[in-house]
């Protein structure tokens, strides 16, 4: 069993088509329990962010899972498949851990280096695994990614070009209406987008943030945190006062990742007419539009007075890189990691082979020990204790250094091949040591993917290469 990987970001797709791919809460557990019903997959996670969708699936065959996961891919966006596999990427077994890791550590983001993405990947994987959709392998490579990323935040400075998208928004945000210090900001949205973005407009020196979501409870909590944590006023509103929020804003962040339209060219023309003749309508109101989907009509962009920054500006900001020295900082521990993961999974696929060999070697002296009790009925206790003793001795000293030493030979590279050689030598039945066959080779499949399921982009979103 390997981890297939077949996911679509702001590297391989424009905005237009995240958005219609976008896998929000709601749909997670039903696309992830259609993966399951699939014969070819035994575990599934579905990695779902504002720039990102990627699902990560433990499957028993390449070609057949790859199929399936791409049908329901499509089936979900609406896209045809031709459309889907012109912005897809695909990776295999070592590639997708590879993937992952670089992901985890804000190396894939858009703005690189961001810690945001730490955080959705571990709630992707508790999704998952309240779902009771992961399983060994995925837990193991989830934990390792989020190790990953955390040792590459705290051992390199990646994260100095920013935050997160929220931050480099903000930027925008003061390069049109100067400091946010005394002003007023609206967050439309309590999840973990909308708390980042209130951490942001605090720091900034905002007066006031108004809190608006659909559920006010949630609103309350995180306005209550903001006031708690951070010192700033802030009050909770529900989403039928969007109108009057609005209004009273001069910044909007807007990240419910809701499927339609929340502010529409209404509510807009609403808050313009109520801020006129006040100080703040005086001002550019500027609409930060985090939603994938878009939060925000498309039409508010060409009202005068208003500033739109959706996630298309903030593909093409120059802030959202990281530093040369960082970066290359960060994929040398992100390789050094990936060896140690391999090395530790080619372990545990040996251990197996091992515990199956010892436990012949018990079954082979228990009957002997059963022969010897027939042919010697008279034998004392004593002396047949010690007979046993000293035949397990043997066979322990005899399986010591060869058990030690596959063991030692799987953490290498092409190491699954010591742990079959003993299969074949001790006549090992792959049942009873639960071997798991060595994965399809990188390269073998490389040719094949054309065939199948193209990703379409040159460079490092090729097919299967990294």
């Amino acid at each position: 069993m390997s981890v297939l990987l077949v996911g679509i970001s702001h590297r391989s797709a424009p905005v237009a088509v995240l958005e219609k791919i976008a896998i929000t809460e709601t749909d997670r557990p039903k696309l992830t329990d259609k993966m399951l019903a699939s014969s070819h997959v035994s575990e599934a996670m579905i990695v779902s962010t504002c720039n990102r969708i990627e699902v990560y699936a433990v499957v028993d065959a390449f070609h057949p899972a790859l199929g399936e996961i791409g049908e329901l891919l499509t089936k979900h966006s609406g896209l045809p498949l031709p459309e889907l596999t012109k912005h897809a990427y695909v990776r295999y077994a070592e590639a997708a851990a590879e993937h992952l890791f670089a992901v985890a550590s804000g190396l894939d983001s858009m703005v690189v280096g961001e810690q945001q993405i730490l955080s959705q990947i571990r709630a992707a994987y508790s999704a998952s695994d309240a779902q009771q959709a992961s399983g060994r392998t995925l837990h193991e490579l989830a934990q390792h990614a989020l190790r990953v990323g955390k040792r590459v935040h705290s051992e390199t400075g990646i994260d100095r070009a920013g935050a997160s998208v929220v931050s480099v928004a903000l930027d925008r945000a003061r390069a049109v209406q100067g400091p946010l210090a005394g002003r007023t900001a609206l967050v439309l949205g309590a999840g973990a987008m909308g708390g980042l973005a209130v951490a942001q407009l605090a720091r900034g020196g905002a007066a006031k943030i108004l809190v608006v979501n659909r559920t006010l409870e949630k609103a309350q909590r995180l306005a209550n945190t903001a006031t708690a944590m951070h010192g700033v006023a802030a009050e909770a509103m529900e989403i039928d006062r969007l109108d009057e929020a609005m209004a009273a804003a001069d910044v909007v962040v807007t990240c419910t990742g809701a499927v339609g339209t929340v502010v529409t060219l209404a509510d807009v023309h609403h808050a313009l007419s109520a801020k006129a003749g006040t100080a703040s309508g005086t001002r550019e109101l500027v609409i930060c539009d985090l939603g994938l989907p878009r939060d925000v009509d498309h039409a508010v962009a060409g009202l005068p007075g208003v500033t739109v920054i959706d996630m298309e500006t903030l593909q093409r900001d120059p802030s959202a890189g990281a530093a040369a020295d960082d970066t290359a900082a960060a994929r040398t521990i992100v390789a050094d990691e990936l060896s140690k993961y391999l090395a530790g999974q080619r372990m545990a696929e040996v251990t197996p082979t091992v515990a199956a060999l010892r436990q012949m070697a018990a079954d082979v002296v228990e009957a002997e020990l059963l022969r010897l009790d027939s042919r010697l009925p008279g034998l004392e206790s004593t002396e047949r204790d010690e007979v046993a003793r000293t035949v397990r001795r043997v066979v322990d000293k005899l399986l010591h250094a060869p058990t030690v030493r596959v063991k030692q030979l799987a953490s290498t590279p092409g190491g699954d091949s010591y742990a079959e050689a003993l299969r074949e030598l001790f006549e090992l039945k792959p049942g009873a040591a639960q071997a798991v066959a060595a994965p399809m080779e990188i390269s073998a499949l490389q040719g094949e993917l054309a065939d199948d399921f193209t990703a379409a982009h040159p460079g490092e979103e090729q097919g299967l290469t990294q």
